[in-house]
């Protein structure tokens, strides 16, 4: 009789217990990345790769850290990636001094003194040193602030558009063959060359003017160098597939520091 009794709670109890229960989901959204204090200046860094990286201007990097042309830095530099804050300064109250007694003294008895006819002055044509010619520089491909001439980096399919949403790299991706070529997509100054960014692969960042950068990443191959000179549509590299899984082209324009949408400045095509 006893276990039939035991076998009726059995029954019983699995009956009046609740449902299963769910762990709670944990909010798994992205954060956005917050930009350090300070970047420490690692091998192969410049002001310029500084300044794209962290979405700045080299200027603003330059006047926060009291950098001059032509923006030298060295590796283990401390590079400050916001304006410093200002200290109040404590003026101290000077107090009006007193004014010392004048002390009067007599007055010394005139001397007689021959008087001697002035020489006339004899003016001799001083010999003037001709100006100093003024270095020539490259006229044309840094000037103004507005938007420069464009045209596409290269020939291959958009295969990637802006994405302001975007946490990683912004610009447009371009495919291709591998060793087809870039070109600068407008006239300027090759500012950075190398491999020193995470993610870029081989890349050229060119200067435009104070406003306008443009950047070409993921190359086999770089034909410009750090500090020459380029127009609109001359060879700077070969396309390859540095730091990514296809042979492509990923291109940037940034504006101020901040990326901007290439796509409303290339002619359409």
């Amino acid at each position: 009789m006893r276990w039939r009794v035991w076998l009726l709670l059995c029954c019983l109890l699995p009956a009046c217990s609740t449902g299963p229960v769910n762990a709670p989901v944990g909010d798994r959204s992205r954060q956005p990345a917050r930009i350090p204090s300070t970047h420490i200046v690692g091998q192969g860094d410049t002001l310029y790769s500084v300044a794209f990286l962290y979405g700045k201007t080299v200027e603003e990097l330059a006047a926060w850290n009291g950098i001059r042309q032509p923006y030298t830095i060295f590796r283990g530099q401390k590079i400050r990636l916001a304006p410093p804050k200002t200290t109040a300064l404590v003026r101290r109250k000077i107090s009006p001094s007193k004014p010392k007694p004048r002390v009067s003294r007599a007055p010394k008895p005139a001397t007689t003194s021959t008087v001697r006819p002035s020489q006339p002055k004899v003016t001799r044509p001083s010999a003037t040193k001709p100006a100093a010619a003024r270095p020539a520089t490259r006229t044309g491909l840094v000037a103004g602030k507005g938007p420069p001439s464009w045209t596409w980096p290269a020939s291959g399919k958009l295969i990637r558009r802006f994405d302001p949403r975007s946490t990683g790299k912004k610009g447009i991706d371009i495919a291709g063959k591998a060793g087809s070529p870039v070109r600068a997509a407008a006239a300027g100054k090759v500012v950075y060359a190398g491999s020193g960014l995470s993610g870029y692969g081989r890349l050229i960042i060119i200067k435009h003017n104070k406003d306008f950068l443009s950047a070409y990443a993921h190359n086999r191959k770089l034909v410009a160098k750090e500090g020459q000179w380029v127009k609109k549509g001359e060879l700077i590299a070969r396309m390859g597939s540095s730091a990514t899984d296809r042979t492509e082209l990923h291109f940037e324009i940034r504006k101020k520091g901040q990326p901007v949408d290439p796509l409303r400045y290339l002619p359409k095509r």
